[in-house]
């Protein structure tokens, strides 16, 4: 069992950047994937970044070369640096993992099943 705790939220100006962490409970979170997933009003839950146990990194296609996710197995958080941050990254950010062990390159909000409660990101033009 894994709980997730997000934190690191606010209001930003367009440009600006914002540092997210996720802090998890439970034994064994260096085998786990851990991602970072969004909602934004009236839009469906959509995936942003995910960090493999081996260092290995994925990112939406919307976010790459302005998110860098990262993770330090030593106290158990993951984080998400979001940089050059736009009107439109405004949405929930939640943190996520699937069960231990899995992983899928597809990132389907419904392979994830441990999520944390979402902080909210606010980018103003």
């Amino acid at each position: 069992q894994v709980q997730l705790v997000e934190s690191g939220g606010g209001l930003v100006q367009a440009g600006g950047s914002l540092r997210l962490s996720c802090a998890a409970s439970g034994r064994s979170f260096s085998s786990y994937v851990m991602a970072w997933f969004r909602q934004a009003p009236g839009k469906e839950r959509e995936f942003v970044a995910a960090i493999v146990w081996s260092g290995s990194r994925d990112y939406a296609d919307s976010v790459k070369g302005r998110f860098t996710i990262s993770r330090d197995n030593a106290k158990n958080t993951v984080y998400l640096q979001m940089n050059s941050l736009k009107p439109e990254d405004t949405a929930v950010y939640y943190c996520a993992a699937p069960p231990i062990g899995y992983y899928s390159r597809k990132h389907y909000s419904n392979e994830y099943n441990y999520w944390g409660q979402g902080t909210q990101v606010t980018v103003s033009s």
